[in-house]
């Protein structure tokens, strides 16, 4: 991304900053930040109960756990690889608004681990991704880009268009105010 680019996307970053803070305070369901916390890096005898209460968590809804469980199965450090495992943890964490499981479910479909590879769904997922505070999801999906026909990429621009559309009424809905308003 060249420098002018970057600087636009992070202006647009800094500017959706207020509605982070709007989101965190009203539950909104695009800018979730991860709250709870579960480790599986733990020694091999205690990884059984590690996974048992990472399990627990994500069950419970935790996007932390469940990220935390994609990894485990994508890297298959301690247990076999899964990636039909990993793909519905990072799921499940990236519907929640976790920035991390976007840019893995993102760079999934870009290189097509577990699924079809599919630019479009990687585009889409890799700017949200940063969009939540994934730092590389910028970049990837730059990567993204220059492997994508010009009508897919305006296939990906409209659905981010409508996502954003639907987060902004969902704001606006939520106290009557606009989404732009200054906060209070």
């Amino acid at each position: 991304m060249n420098r002018t680019g970057r600087a636009l996307s992070l202006g647009c970053l800094l500017l959706l900053q207020p509605l982070l803070a709007l989101a965190q305070a009203g539950g909104n369901s695009l800018l979730i930040p991860a709250m709870g916390r579960c480790t599986l890096n733990t020694q091999s005898q205690d990884l059984a109960q590690s996974l048992a209460a990472c399990q627990k968590a994500s069950d419970e809804g935790d996007p932390q756990a469940q990220y935390e469980l994609g990894e485990f199965y994508y890297e298959g450090k301690s247990a076999p690889r899964d990636l039909n495992q990993a793909l519905s943890y990072f799921e499940k964490a990236s519907l929640q608004g976790h920035a991390q499981a976007q840019f893995k479910l993102g760079t999934m479909f870009f290189h097509g681990e577990g699924v079809p590879a599919n630019n479009v769904q990687a585009y889409i997922l890799l700017k949200m991704a940063a969009v939540n505070g994934a730092e590389d999801a910028l970049d990837t999906a730059d990567e993204v880009t220059e492997k994508m026909p010009r009508e897919e990429l305006e296939v990906a621009t409209q659905v981010l268009g409508q996502i954003f559309r639907k987060y902004l009424m969902e704001l606006q809905s939520a106290d009557g105010r606009t989404p732009f308003s200054p906060l209070p």
